[in-house]
């Protein structure tokens, strides 16, 4: 199974950006679908964005309205990584940020069978 491996996350003020990382180190890192979820405290986990597995055709991604336009995920198949490159943050953005791996694109973190350890993001007003 695949094993995941958050960095990159911080404190940041307000207006400002981060990039994220999720190191994959399982077979058949392509072949997954990924996504990034995040829990903030007392609060369930939210799905943040997806991006299906790679194929002849390109990616497809999917992005909660919350985080639209501000919030790009992408990957590099070449170094087995997921990234989510996060600009204008917002204090509201403040969450663990989790990356996962499923077998389908999905906003539903059931459909994701395994799971990094997580990266705090924290955004200062």
């Amino acid at each position: 199974q695949v094993q995941l491996v958050e960095s990159g996350g911080g404190l940041v003020q307000a207006g400002g950006s981060l990039r994220l990382s999720c190191a994959a180190s399982g077979r058949s890192f392509s072949t997954y679908n990924m996504g990034w979820f995040r829990q903030a405290p007392g609060k369930e986990r939210e799905f943040v964005g997806a991006i299906s597995a790679i194929s002849w055709i390109a990616s497809t991604t999917d992005y909660a309205d919350s985080v639209k336009g501000r919030f790009t995920i992408y990957r590099d198949n070449t170094k087995n990584t997921l990234y989510l490159q996060m600009n204008s943050l917002k204090p509201e953005d403040t969450a663990v940020y989790y990356c996962a791996a499923g077998g389908r694109l999905s906003r539903d973190g059931a459909d994701f069978g395994s799971w990094g350890q997580g990266t705090q993001v924290t955004v200062s007003s």
